[in-house]
This record gives structure tokens, sequence and C-alpha cells, in this order.
């Protein structure tokens, strides 16, 4: 892996932290020789529960592909910049790398909100832009043709959360609660009352709050008003709010399972939500664990050697796809131009990402990717199901 002195300081500067794999893992070369790869991501703040594990993936597949040779003979340069989980540093972040780092390509952000506010930036100077985890499914329409998905859509995953609590919690009732601040809470909750619906549940009570809200007490209350109560509940949080919530429901006596989006997949939600994580499902991108799928266990064991601690959640796992990804496609350019790249990207058929294969339809930059589901137990996380959902919105 190259970082030039330039970019070492950059990180520095702009995130006060820079994890750094271990060892050997800085080539002496000149910041011509270098293909550069630029990485807007959320380093504090609150994303960087997710944000940080998705760098250091991203950095130890870069390692591995510069150890291995680099790409068309050049070692790969990542340039981190910490976002500082702000939209208006982020869109800031964009332009710096764009116009000043001169990167060919950009890889970060796992929240829709925050790939919007870079998306735009990315697209004017024809740089391809992937995001590992943002999944809204509307961003490459939204944006244009340089922005591309290396995650599912939240319409599949919502949908495979629905079908999972019809078929397997065997609940037709419904209590939705979604965060309306954020365009991921707000499309999942969306996402997921549709394929519910459709899939003959009843949505029985449907409540707001804002990210950042402190207390769950006025949704509580109506909540254990109700009469029936709810088989589950479906709760659409960032983050940063999953712990609270969940541990806020719990401590007022809500004993149903709770069900939610990737968001989820943060360690925050055992420490802060502690046991009242049990009892908790939620779909994500890949079970992490030893004893998962054969390229789980792979990355599981590189990561746990490089970092000293197991990956964190199934966004490291993206940030090592999306970067083996953007490396593959400037390895079928045959070229280090970011148009001939966004063209590679665009046809990309079966990457072996650990998260699975990575394939874009024709006009279509979001790939179709099976969803796992998690359950919490005691505060461990156990496989509860890998769902393909039937039916998906498309709207």
């Amino acid at each position: 892996m190259t970082i030039t002195r330039r970019g070492i300081v950059g990180v520095a500067a702009a995130a006060g932290v820079a994890s750094a794999l271990p060892g050997p893992w800085i080539r002496k070369a000149s910041a011509a020789e270098t293909i550069k790869i630029g990485s807007p991501s959320n380093l504090t703040g609150s994303q960087s529960s997710i944000d940080q594990p998705q760098v250091n993936g991203t950095k130890l597949k870069l390692k591995e592909i510069n150890d291995a040779g680099g790409v068309l003979g050049r070692q790969l340069e990542l340039v981190v910049y910490d976002c500082k989980s702000d939209p208006t540093v982020t869109a800031t972040v964009a332009s710096q790398l764009i116009n000043q780092d001169k990167v060919v390509a950009g890889l970060g952000l796992n929240d829709s909100d925050y790939v919007l506010a870079v998306g735009p930036i990315f697209q004017k100077a024809g740089v391809p832009f992937v995001t590992p985890g943002a999944t809204s499914p509307k961003l490459p329409e939204q944006i244009g043709d340089t922005t591309f998905l290396a995650c599912f859509g939240d319409n599949v995953q919502a949908a495979a959360d629905a079908e999972f609590v019809l078929n397997k919690l065997k609940a037709k009732n419904v209590y939705l609660l979604r965060d309306n601040g954020s365009e991921y809470t707000v499309l999942l909750a969306k996402y997921f009352d549709a394929a519910f619906t459709h899939g003959g549940g009843k949505i029985v009570l449907r409540d707001d709050y804002k990210s950042g809200d402190r207390s769950f007490t006025a949704q509580i209350t109506k909540l254990k008003a109700m009469s029936p109560k709810p088989e589950v509940l479906f709760i659409s949080a960032q983050p940063d709010d999953v712990g609270l919530v969940v541990k806020q429901m719990r401590q007022a006596g809500v004993t149903q399972p709770i069900v939610g989006g990737d968001g989820y997949d943060t360690p925050l939600l055992v420490q802060v939500g502690g046991k009242g994580a049990t009892n908790v499902y939620f779909s994500t991108h890949a079970y992490m664990a030893e004893d998962g799928t054969a390229p789980v266990k792979k990355f599981f064991a590189g990561y746990k050697k490089a970092y000293g601690t197991v990956p964190e959640n199934a966004f490291a796992a993206l940030g090592y796809d999306g970067m083996g990804l953007i490396a593959d496609a400037i390895t079928r350019a045959g070229s280090a131009d970011p148009a001939k790249i966004r063209e590679a990207l665009s046809v990309s058929k079966g990457y072996p990402g650990v998260t699975g294969s990575i394939s874009y339809r024709p006009g279509i930059r979001v790939p179709d990717k099976t969803v796992t589901i998690i359950e919490v137990k005691s505060g461990k996380l156990s496989l509860g199901g890998e769902v393909t959902p039937s039916w998906v919105s498309q709207t």
C-alpha cells in the first residue's frame, strides 16, 4: 500500500485519526507512479461505527493488491479524509479529492445522504464512485452514470425483512417506527411497508422520531397503549440510534421482537442496548464469523491478523469488496482513465466478493445480492437466515 507524505498529512489533519495496517505496508514511490483512489469516510461522528471498519477493509484489500504487484504495473494509493459525519464537510472533501488529489475513482461512505453530498461532484468530473454500503437503490439515477453500489438496495433488504417477519416470525401485525430525518431510514421504512402489506401483513401503527433524539418516551407510550399489541416492531434507525432505542424499549417493558435494517450492524447495538438487544433481528450483507462462508472465513482471518480484532461488522467486508471491484475494473479497462474505469465497472460480471457476487445488469448500477438476517441472543450475533425475496418494490 502506498500513501505519500502529503496523503498522510491530509488524513491526520482532516480526521484526527488514521487507521493503518501494522507492518511494512508503505512502499517508497513517487506520487506519479501510483493510481489514486479517493476515500471520503466518516471516521468520526455518528457514522463512524460503520465507516471506520469499511476503511479498514478497504486498506486490507489494497495492501493485498499492492503486495501482489499492484494494478497495470503500478501501486494503488488510498487517499482518506474524514468527513466527520457532516454533509458539508463531505462535499468539501469530495472537491479536494477531485481537484487537488486527482483521484481516478472514489470509494467510501455507507449512508445515502453522504453519497448524495459527494456524488454530484464526482459525476461532474466524470470520475466513478462506488459506495460500499449506502443502500438507496435510487442513488445511481439521482446522481448519474458514475455512481455504483457494491451492496444490495434498501428495497431488497426491506423485502427480505418483510418475508422474514411473515414466514419465520409468523407475524401479521407490525408496529413501524422510523427516523424521519434521513434518506436511508425513510426509504427503508417505505419499502418494508410496501413489501409487508403486499405479503398480507398489516402495519397497525406508524410513528416517527428524528435522529439524535435521546428519549423515545412519547413513541413508547403510544405503543404500550395499543390494543391488541403488535406482534413485531420494525424500527428503521441509523447506527448511532439503534442501541438507545432498543434499550429504552426494553426498559419500558416492550418485549416483542425488534427487526431492522443494516443500520443495526454496528457494535453500538449491543454496547448500548445491552441485554435489551436480545430478540433483535436485522438484515445485513454477510454473516461475519469464523464459521461463515469460505470467503468470509478467509477475510475474517486476514482482518484479525491485520488489526488484532475480528471484523466489527459486514461494512468491513463491503470495503474490501469495493476496493477489489475497482481494481478489477482498472485491470479490465487496461487504463487508469476514469471514463474507461467507469465503463468497465458498468459491465462487471460475477466479481467474487466476500459479501456475494457483484454483477450489474445493463443500465442498472445496483447488484442483485442475497440478504443475510442476523439474530441477537444474549449479546451474541448468530445467523438467522439467508433471504432472496420473492417480491421487491420497484418504486
